[in-house]
């Protein structure tokens, strides 16, 4: 599942080729044409993301509400005056990868508009320049600013939301980590605790924080925890800007004139069986609440 990072960049990237548009609103497929008849002719205003959710505002005060989910993604294309990734989310063709979304062949200046869509579009979005094709998406509403904002007070802090009016971030992340027995390795993945982490995020700030997984949150110092989310924070501002997560530094990168490769970006994610980085202890693996869970029994060593 795309991680808040990947969706931030959504927000950004909406943000960046459609804002101020009025924007032609169909479903393809069928299933969302009740949502995309409200939508359809009126402006883009505003593109936003909490956690894993994107937000995408118009001007008469509708809003379109996507959760991506495990399987959902956007694709995106258009004309050379179109600037944005050819598509963000899941399957990993798309998110970690990003490539430019020009649809318009080299030497050709034409622009034809969007093609045919293929597969089960559930939403797409036609502008002066490009569009945007949603498919397999968990959620895809058309909601009301009441309703997004009803979404917004469901879900906990988010570390790339700043500033936030509904939460004090950083507060409200010790309150709800200190106040809790739930495992720390669970209450990561709580969309209601920190909005945005999921598997990777998860393991990797765990152990750069020296913290065992399964250490219950009331245990874990108020410091402690407020050093938690600030890791959090920054490493997943780095996958804002770099459209991948990497969580090592460049001591550990082969070569350190670029991003690492996939191999050299983790420390303890998908290494099971590899030796720590940092103590050369085997990396464990383990299911925990149906996700797999890495860590260090080393490094992140029960107080």
């Amino acid at each position: 599942m795309p991680e808040g990072h990947s969706i931030r960049r959504l927000a950004r990237q909406f943000g960046d080729v459609f804002a101020g548009e009025r924007l032609a609103v169909s479903s393809p497929q069928g299933r969302f044409a009740a949502g995309a008849a409200l939508l359809d002719g009126h402006t883009l205003v505003d593109s936003d993301a909490h956690g894993k959710h994107l937000f995408l505002h118009f001007e008469h005060g509708m809003v379109l509400h996507v959760h991506l989910g495990l399987y959902g993604a956007w694709d995106f294309g258009g004309d050379r005056e179109f600037r944005g990734a050819s598509s963000i989310g899941a399957p990993r063709k798309v998110g970690e990868r990003e490539v430019p979304g020009i649809a318009v062949p080299d030497g050709d200046t034409r622009y034809a508009g969007p093609p045919e869509p293929v597969g089960a579009v559930r939403v797409r979005l036609v502008g002066d320049h490009g569009w945007a094709d949603l498919r397999g998406a968990t959620t895809c509403a058309a909601i009301t600013e009441a309703e997004a904002e009803a979404v917004l007070r469901r879900l906990g802090p988010d570390p790339l939301r700043t500033p936030d009016p509904l939460h004090n971030s950083r507060a409200d992340f010790i309150r709800r980590i200190t106040a809790r027995r739930t495992p720390l390795a669970s209450l990561l993945m709580d969309q209601k605790v920190i909005a945005g982490v999921g598997n990777v995020y998860r393991a990797e700030v765990l152990f750069r924080q020296r913290i065992d997984p399964m250490l219950p949150g009331r245990e874990l110092t108020a410091e402690a925890t407020g050093l938690l989310w600030d890791d959090t924070a920054a490493v997943m501002a780095d996958g804002v800007r770099d459209g991948r997560i990497v969580t090592t530094t460049a001591a550990f990168w082969g070569d350190r004139s670029s991003l690492p490769p996939a191999e050299d970006a983790h420390f303890v994610y998908r290494r099971h069986g590899q030796p720590c980085r940092i103590c050369g202890t085997a990396v464990a693996l383990a299911e925990h609440a149906a996700r797999k869970l890495y860590w260090c029994p080393s490094c992140q060593r029960p107080a």
